[in-house]
């Protein structure tokens, strides 16, 4: 599946020249944000259903150190 992506002005301009400065393609550079949002929000995914998990299996435990 293709899609366009459409950035204001002044993030295009700072992209080609990030591109042109690590000698890569504005392109490569999206595709490595991309892949790193999904991961990073994977992450906090897991975290908070585990926190969920946790504070649920130990709700009495976290009650009596909150007293």
């Amino acid at each position: 599946m293709a899609m366009n992506l459409r950035i204001r002005e002044d993030q295009q301009e700072a992209l080609k020249l990030r591109a042109e400065q690590e000698g890569r393609s504005m392109h490569a550079i999206v595709l490595q944000a991309i892949d790193r949002y999904l991961e990073v929000e994977a992450d906090r995914e897991s975290v908070r259903r585990l926190g969920a998990k946790y504070a649920l299996r130990h709700a009495d435990l976290l009650r009596r150190l909150g007293e």
